[in-house]
């Protein structure tokens, strides 16, 4: 049986390496398009340049080999999500389409399409425009509330407001900041047919929203020909602040019961966006006192974040579903198969302002931790020499210098074990 050749946007080793462990990998020959580089090492996103080689490189390789791409696939945040629905059009391959994608990826957009199915499960919300003076008075919302880009990458601009100086001084960050995301975005735009609603809504707009809390979580799913499967639930949880990550957890410890209204939330939402052949995790928040269900936003990918804590607990990574969804297979995916009861991604961060790296844990250091807590990756996002404001993709309030992916019998023993792991390795730095 000839391989089926499946193509990953932004394909790295780490990811092919992963890639390599699914179930019946050997099926599959995985091909990467475009350099990692380009999509993780930047801000700087020629997004048509970068579809126009994408689309040269896949065409070429069907006229080079005689073969044809049985998929294409993403998992990465912009600019590749949406990239990938263009150039499954372009290649007439299996993809979401553009618009119903973006139903999902424009933050403003994708309120207006929740607010006609699930009204009571999103909160009060209103578009502005950063450049405009006048701006905060045109916020109808009450104080605090929240403001993001409509179109996120990652954490990057994402605002807690209590009050006008706020307001002020995060403006003047965004208006600094926000072309690096809004120009390419602007040019995704330009390739879809937008709605009236959506007039004079340019991709530097943001959103404005009032503040929902509660236990949040993450579902992950997939809709393939229609049919929207849930994968399993992620809960994140956060630091003192009430915004930065501080760990994400699987198997999720909500009730059932509101992990099966969860599901129902997002079977509504994902069928009216028309979303299909796609992964999506959306994220909820549960708030027990109001007896609420909240949508925080969806994202039409799996989550990288999630993919070693399904295979230590499922024995199975999610990027299962990003290779047999482009292929068109109806993913089979295993239950509790994997060599720990629960895992976590813990995001080691700093709260103190910039600062210059003066010494990270050498490779070494990092191998001997990881063979004393077998299961456990640990991956350092600084390097020696830089400030911590080179980070990409940061939230506003912290810099993540490293993140673990540790497995274990409880939740008890998975702090312990995060917490031994800080005390082994040694990061330092200096004022910049």
């Amino acid at each position: 049986m000839p391989l089926k050749n499946v193509f990953l946007i932004g394909l790295d080793d780490t990811d092919l390496a992963r890639l390599k462990t699914i179930r019946n990998a050997d099926r599959y020959a995985f091909h990467a398009v475009l350099e990692p580089a380009e999509v993780l090492e930047t801000y700087d996103f020629p997004v048509r340049d970068m579809l126009s080689r994408a689309e040269t490189q896949l065409r070429q390789w069907e006229k080079d080999t005689g073969q044809l791409i049985d998929g294409i696939g993403a998992y990465l945040d912009f600019p590749v999500s949406t990239m990938l629905p263009i150039l499954c059009s372009r290649l007439n391959k299996r993809g979401p389409g553009l618009e119903n994608l973006l139903k999902c990826e424009h933050k403003y957009w994708s309120r207006l399409v929740q607010k006609e199915v699930i009204a009571r499960h999103i909160p009060d919300f209103t578009a502005f425009d950063p450049f405009d003076d006048l701006a905060f008075e045109q916020i109808r919302l009450p104080l605090p509330f929240w403001i993001k880009p409509i179109k996120a990458c990652g954490s990057m601009l994402g605002f807690y407001i209590q009050d006008r100086a706020q307001f002020d001084q995060a403006i003047l960050d965004i208006r600094s900041r926000i072309h690096l995301i809004s120009d390419p975005f602007n040019y995704i735009l330009q390739q879809a047919a937008m709605p009236e609603a959506l007039t004079g809504i340019q991709g530097h707009f943001f959103l404005a929203e009032s503040i929902i809390r509660g236990w949040q979580c993450t579902l992950e799913g997939y809709v393939l020909n229609g049919d929207i499967q849930p994968l399993g639930f992620i809960d994140s949880l956060r630091y003192e602040n009430a915004i930065s990550f501080f760990r994400y957890e699987y198997p999720s410890v909500l009730p059932d019961m509101i992990q099966d209204q969860m599901i129902e939330i997002a079977k509504r939402v994902i069928a009216h966006t028309g979303l299909d052949n796609c992964a999506f995790n959306i994220e909820f928040f549960w708030n027990l006192e109001q007896d609420r269900i909240w949508l925080l936003e969806i994202n039409p990918r799996v989550s990288q974040s999630h993919s070693d804590m399904f295979e230590k607990v499922d024995g199975q990574s999610n990027q299962q579903i990003t290779v047999q969804v482009a292929c068109g297979e109806k993913p089979d995916f295993p239950r509790g198969q994997g060599q720990f009861a629960c895992a976590a991604k813990f995001f080691w961060r700093i709260f103190s302002g910039d600062a210059r790296v003066t010494r990270v844990p050498t490779p070494l250091e990092i191998r001997e931790v990881e063979k004393q807590f077998p299961g456990t990756v640990i991956h350092p996002q600084i390097r020696e020499g830089m400030k911590l404001s080179d980070l990409l993709e940061q939230d506003s309030y912290s810099y993540a210098i490293c993140h673990l992916f540790i497995g274990a019998r409880d939740r008890k023993e998975l702090l312990d074990k995060y917490l031994h792991c800080m005390q082994m390795l040694c990061f330092e730095f200096a004022p910049v």
